[in-house]
């Protein structure tokens, strides 16, 4: 089991955004269901948390920086996140951000919407 010992980056990133524009982002309530839900599903089984070799990871990411960066503009964690993915043999890549989405899918990742 996982335990999520705080707030993910990305949603305390939202709540951030939240505090400073409320059409933005979302409240520290709606984050703190969130990340409830996320402990659940991971206790359920739902999510499994793999192990990754970071020299591996860090390779994938650097044939990506060089292969598709230049005409497709992805930041280092774009390039972070789809490689460990790749590294661990995903099929399947959950995200919301637009460009991640472009990078994954021309990777052979499917992007579920």
């Amino acid at each position: 089991m996982v335990e999520l010992s705080g707030p993910p980056q990305s949603v305390q990133l939202q709540v951030f955004r939240h505090a400073k524009d409320a059409t933005k982002g979302y409240p520290s309530s709606i984050a703190q269901t969130a990340l409830s839900t996320l402990q659940a599903n991971i206790s359920a089984g739902v999510f499994r948390q793999g192990q990754v070799d970071w020299a591996d990871v860090h390779k994938i990411a650097e044939r990506l920086a060089f292969t598709r960066t230049a005409t497709g503009g992805h930041r280092s964690f774009d390039l972070l996140h789809v490689a460990s993915a790749i590294h661990l043999g995903a099929t399947k890549f959950l995200t919301f951000d637009e460009n991640q989405i472009k990078l994954a899918e021309v990777e052979g990742l499917v992007v579920p919407l």
